[in-house]
């Protein structure tokens, strides 16, 4: 079993991103998905917990600017694709240059992933789901047993991510989500920013999947 925590992370100019703190329930372990700000509160959260992982959906500052207050405070590994593993040290790439230069925390990879690869959590099973169109290394992270889905900046509540960004693809986004809906089953799903939602919700009622996908 995990237990999930949601910490919102509030930039200087309002705009918010969910951070995720997952815990594997039998052997107290876990990993921390898109630490969003390099905030006390998080640490503070992360006290006495055995911080293994460290899950980047994708490589925007607003979803690793945390990163290395909580590796250097934890040792946890960082994991993201191999695709956007070059946004963590070029504030272009990760859009950080320019209105929030100070919002760029270089940190290193540690561990690059690829679609379909299997990253233990204790005894859970979290499996990356390479779903390229918001970034061309975006990923969900996926708790089969649990039912369970890390979702990033892929799908949200009722939409789904931008693609205008340098390495945005509307094609690429498409097929992304039309993995997502295939899944067999309804699934939890916890997105980057706004409120969390299901699915089956989204394969029924979210505008840009009955719009773009269907």
């Amino acid at each position: 079993m995990i237990t999930v925590e949601k910490h919102l992370a509030i930039m200087d100019d309002g705009f918010t991103t969910n951070t995720y703190i997952v815990t594997d329930t039998e052997t107290g372990d876990t990993a921390v998905v898109d630490p969003s700000l390099p905030e006390e509160k998080l640490m503070e959260k992360l006290s006495g917990k055995n911080v293994k992982y460290i899950l980047l959906t994708h490589g925007h500052f607003d979803h690793f600017c945390g990163a290395k207050m909580v590796k250097d405070g934890t040792g946890a590994k960082v994991v993201i694709h191999e695709k956007d593993a070059g946004h963590l040290l070029d504030p272009k790439k990760s859009l950080a240059e320019g209105n929030f230069p100070e919002s760029h925390q270089p940190v290193t990879a540690d561990i690059l992933v690829e679609d379909g690869d299997v990253i233990m959590l204790g005894n859970s099973p979290i499996k990356v789901m390479h779903t390229p169109g918001h970034t061309n290394g975006s990923v969900c992270y996926i708790l089969e047993d649990e039912r369970v889905i890390f979702s990033g900046d892929t799908l949200f509540c009722m939409t789904a991510g931008r693609t205008d960004f340098w390495d945005g693809s509307d094609e690429k986004m498409i097929a992304s989500l039309k993995r997502l809906i295939a899944l067999d089953g309804d699934y939890k799903v916890y997105a980057g920013h706004s409120r969390e939602t299901t699915l089956e919700r989204e394969r029924t009622r979210n505008w840009y999947i009955r719009r773009m996908v269907k």
